[in-house]
């Protein structure tokens, strides 16, 4: 059975389990309402299915002794399996990582304008990660920008959560921050 994926390139191979493709002599059958019809022949099984039901024979467990297999409509099956597939993956939230970057030299309203960008940032569900330049003979005073930092974290601790510990990497001092609120 060939299915064509969703940008109607070329078909892929469907690698399931069902009628012609499950290779398993004797298989445990279960019928279209749940009902165990017990071991029997695959063959036997996929015959009563299509005759009898006018169904697939499904493979729900290959590693069963017996291997388990059930009797149901498997284009249907199938199409349910998409649309599952695509709303998980429409609830999905997507994080974020931005970046706001500073100086140690950074005046306290500049400061304040990054922590409305940054709580903005938060608010949407992001994380966000500070940083902090050092830039020449900045390198001989850390302490300044750790100062700033820790100050910068803690004006968001109410919308905010430290995810890392401040870093120092080479020339910048960074933090990441996860949001507290939930999106």
């Amino acid at each position: 059975m060939l299915i064509y994926n969703q940008n109607r390139e070329r078909p892929e191979r469907n690698t399931d389990l069902v009628n012609e493709n499950i290779r398993f002599p004797e298989v445990l059958v279960i019928g279209p309402n749940g009902e165990q019809l017990g071991v029997m022949k695959t063959r036997a099984a996929i015959e009563l299915a299509a005759n009898q039901y006018e169904l697939d024979l499904y493979c729900v467990n290959p590693n069963g002794k017996p291997p388990v297999c059930k009797m149901l409509n498997y284009s249907k099956y199938r199409f349910e399996q998409q649309k599952r597939a695509k709303e998980q993956k429409r609830k999905q939230k997507i994080v974020e990582l931005k970046e706001i970057r500073m100086s140690p030299v950074i005046d306290v309203h500049d400061q304040e304008t990054k922590g409305r960008m940054a709580r903005r940032f938060l608010e949407d569900g992001n994380k966000v990660k500070v940083t902090i330049r050092y830039r020449g003979r900045q390198m001989a005073h850390i302490e300044v920008g750790e100062k700033i930092l820790e100050g910068f974290v803690a004006s968001l601790e109410e919308f905010a959560v430290v995810e890392r510990k401040p870093l120092l990497e080479g020339r910048n001092l960074s933090v990441i921050l996860a949001s507290k609120i939930k999106k």
